[in-house]
């Protein structure tokens, strides 16, 4: 009876979050903003002087809610506030939903993360999450072809522990945010031949991981 409580509060208490951001982004304005980089950056601008805090805000849906990349608001980050204090934001806002989206499905199980994953992707990713856990996950938050952000939720339907998720998350979930805000705070330029040899070293590197992966843990 206790379980079954908890269970509902738990429930109650991700719907009225999720609501409760998905209104405020559906009554700012923040869906039709996201259709280009440059409405992304006036929206933001236009709530100064509360800007950080939209900004913060925006990046924190981006994980919960899962509409767009937190690495393409990241670079909106830098060109709005510089590489560093977009960097803290974000990375700050990730972790944060990361964690809280893994809770939640750590709580409610399986029937919540088919409802935000769907059902399709929850099959295609828990199983290798499961048999690979550390390794996959390291990985998966490293390079930016994988839904990072719909991961964490599967994540929370492992037996990886709490502790062990939130160090895999700070280690390996800023550097690609680092990038980004880096590229929009003009620290950083990466040509496009760059992107494709760090993108085919980054695939080479995944397989053989994912092959050898085990043996170097043990």
């Amino acid at each position: 009876m206790r379980e079954r409580k908890r269970t509902i509060l738990l429930w109650l208490l991700a719907i009225l979050i999720l609501a409760a951001l998905a209104l405020w982004l559906l009554s700012t304005g923040f869906f039709q903003a996201v259709s280009s980089q440059e409405r992304l950056t006036a929206y933001i601008q236009s709530s100064a002087p509360w800007s950080h805090l939209v900004f913060f805000g925006v990046q924190l849906a981006s994980v919960v809610l899962a509409p767009i990349p937190s690495n393409l608001t990241a670079a909106v980050g830098g060109v709005l506030f510089g590489m560093l204090p977009a960097f803290l934001l974000t990375y700050g806002a990730v972790v944060l939903g990361s964690m809280f989206v893994f809770s939640l499905a750590r709580g409610l199980g399986q029937g919540f993360a088919n409802r935000l994953v769907g059902k399709k992707l929850s099959e295609k990713y828990l199983d290798v999450i499961r048999r690979k856990q550390d390794v996959f996950l390291l990985l998966a938050f490293l390079f930016p072809f994988f839904p990072d952000d719909l991961l964490c939720i599967l994540a929370g339907l492992s037996d990886i522990s709490w502790r062990r998720f939130l160090l895999l998350c700070l280690l390996a979930r800023p550097w690609g945010l680092l990038v980004a805000c880096a590229v929009g705070g003009s620290a950083l330029d990466i040509p496009g031949w760059a992107m494709v040899v760090i993108g085919v070293a980054g695939l080479a590197v995944f397989f053989l991981a994912m092959k050898y992966g085990d043996r170097v843990e043990q």
